[in-house]
């Protein structure tokens, strides 16, 4: 249940506001429609399960890891994060090679796939997504779906390595949870004369 912020607004919890959480969900949206489209072009029904997994995985570890009591815990599911995303673009990466479709660099892709810029200003316009963001939908041509989450999903993982980094410094400037509680358990037993 949400709690809410006196203007009849939810609050939201402090990954959304991020752009490495916000860019993963048109990711993951975007890979069940790629695997229901193509579904007879991938590899085995395994690959489905896995890609659909691998999205779903990249977009819901950085809320689990904002929950954990530890900063620790949060960092080791960014990792996850990361890693399920690395998964994904190998996934896409293969489905190139084996579909014989060109892959493009950014420029050429953010060129020629207008869905980019068009999910970077729905992820923009505001500060946390809506629940149903009105992202266009996913091209019909096969090379510009295809490069289309290359580039969101090298972007993403961009973001996440950003965010990862941004976590350690964090941990290195202000200790874990276990270190800190011991700091507040000494200094309580210092006042206490325990």
């Amino acid at each position: 249940m949400d709690s809410w912020d006196g203007k009849n607004n939810p609050k939201k919890a402090g990954y959304e506001y991020l752009l490495a959480y916000k860019i993963t969900i048109p990711i993951y949206d975007y890979t069940v429609s790629f695997c229901k489209k193509y579904r007879g072009l991938l590899s085995s029904h395994r690959t489905y399960d896995q890609m659909v997994q691998a999205g779903r995985s990249g977009s819901n570890n950085i809320p689990e890891g904002n929950k954990q009591a530890s900063l620790e815990g949060y960092i080791k599911l960014t990792g996850v994060n990361l890693a399920s995303l690395e998964e994904l673009l190998k996934d896409y990466l293969a489905f190139s090679r084996q579909n014989k479709t060109p892959i493009w660099g950014k420029e050429e892709t953010v060129r020629n796939v207008r869905e980019v810029g068009l999910v970077w200003e729905v992820i923009r316009k505001t500060s946390t997504l809506p629940d149903s963001p009105n992202f266009p939908d996913l091209p019909d041509n096969l090379a510009k779906a295809v490069n289309l989450m290359i580039t969101l999903v090298n972007q993403a993982i961009y973001l996440q390595k950003r965010l990862r980094e941004s976590l350690e410094k964090k941990f290195v400037e202000q200790g874990g949870f276990r270190e800190n509680l011991f700091k507040r358990r000494l200094d309580y037993r210092r006042k206490n004369g325990c």
